[in-house]
């Protein structure tokens, strides 16, 4: 029976290489099973991504018993306790990678240059009438945007009426509180929305519609209040935290390209090993 024809211009897809450590293959089972957890644009991307991750915990676990080294399974807060794979990685990490605690001078320095990573959030108290469509329906979403500029007008010659407008029109269950939304800060709006309200001045109502996947908005800015600047005492442990948390990550990945300079490794391409393993 001919199963494909040599001059066929589709392409014939070519199983993947086998993936082997130092001999030690991973089988296509187990990287079938892992694929779950890397999500990828395509499926080759993924099992490449789930190939790599498991490459590396096989090189991380010959290293550990090459080393004699011993573990005990830890519990965490959640209550998880570890597998015993696990925790021989995470002894052999403890082991051989050694990473400073930042000094608190670089620590500020880190404040210091990210300062608006280190504000508290803008709030606003803020009211909206909503004209309710689906972005991908384009004859609904424009009816809505030509719905909302009428409102718009009206409330130029009269804004005393957006309360009303917002109980009469409006597609949000705010509509009936007059459109009040009370306070809202950064993050809980869409980003749409959340851009409006900060190239607004308090008091006023927006020019333009507001457009989200919701719908086409009316927005009247009622209060804004700016975030204010926290200071490096009530975030320093947090940036001492992220700093070393960055610097054991760099310095991990160090270690695998290290031990996968000295392995014998077919199939996968470890230099670009980011892991995944070792969080």
């Amino acid at each position: 029976m001919r199963l494909f024809d040599v001059n066929d211009r589709k392409a014939v897809a070519e199983p993947a290489p086998a993936v082997r450590i130092n001999g030690v293959e991973i089988s296509r089972a187990a990287i079938a099973r892992e694929i779950q957890n890397h999500p990828a644009d395509t499926p080759g991307a993924a099992r490449e991504e789930a190939a790599r991750a498991l490459a590396v915990r096989e090189l991380l676990l010959q290293e550990a018993r090459r080393r004699g080294i011993a573990a005990e399974a830890r519990t965490d807060e959640t209550g998880r306790t570890e597998a015993d794979e696990e925790a021989l990685v995470r002894a052999l990490i403890e082991a051989d990678v050694a990473v400073p605690s930042p000094t608190e001078a670089e620590c500020r320095r880190f404040y210091d240059t990210n300062a608006e990573r280190f504000r508290s959030a803008d709030i606003y108290e803020a009211a909206h009438i909503l004209f309710a469509a689906p972005r991908e329906d384009h004859d609904a979403y424009d009816a809505a945007d030509s719905a909302a500029r009428e409102a718009i007008d009206r409330l130029r010659a009269d804004p005393d009426r957006f309360a009303t407008m917002a109980a009469d029109l409006s597609a949000c269950p705010s509509g009936k509180t007059g459109g009040n939304l009370g306070q809202i800060s950064t993050g809980q709006t869409t980003p749409e929305f959340e851009a409006a309200l900060a190239a607004m001045d308090a008091g006023v109502i927006s020019p333009e519609p507001v457009h989200t996947p919701y719908g086409v908005h009316v927005v009247r800015l009622d209060r804004k209040i700016a975030g204010r600047a926290l200071p490096f005492e009530v975030v320093g442990k947090e940036i001492a935290d992220y700093l070393a948390d960055a610097v054991f990550h760099r310095a991990v990945h160090q270690y695998i390209a290290i031990l996968a300079g000295r392995a014998e490794i077919e199939g996968i391409d470890l230099k670009r090993a980011e892991g995944g393993l070792v969080q």
